[in-house]
């Protein structure tokens, strides 16, 4: 399929985008309670850096700013989120609820071996 090639730069913004978004409102979840509850009760340190990581780490890789730091640091997080949470359940991710965890820090990583790209405040001028 030769003719995507020529969408390559904007299917990964796309992805930087979409992902960041996503990974933002887990944040917004854990401090505001919207647009869903958190089921999890009060927030405790681990869950407080946790939001504040999803919130400003989704904003900063959606916007493009900061972005391989940001991206380095939230695929950290979820890496450590998965271990935490879902990996002493079950090896495997689809009985342990672990998908998205994994898939944020795969995909996060590759963020920040890759960079911006374009749309984003950190693409140097042409």
């Amino acid at each position: 399929m030769k003719f995507l090639d020529n969408y390559q730069d904007h299917s990964y913004a796309l992805l930087r985008i979409v992902s960041g978004f996503l990974f933002l409102w887990h944040g917004a979840q854990k401090f505001f309670n919207f647009p869903i509850e958190f089921p999890y009760g009060p927030l405790n340190p681990i869950t407080t850096a946790a939001g504040t990581i999803e919130l400003l780490g989704g904003t900063l890789i959606m916007i493009g700013l900061f972005t391989r730091p940001a991206a380095f640091i939230c695929s950290g997080t979820m890496a450590a989120a998965y271990w935490m949470a879902h990996g002493s359940k079950s090896f495997f991710p689809i009985a342990n609820g672990g998908e998205i965890a994994a898939l944020f820090c795969f995909i996060f990583l590759f963020i920040a071996t890759r960079g911006a790209g374009i749309w984003s405040f950190d693409k140097k001028p042409d």
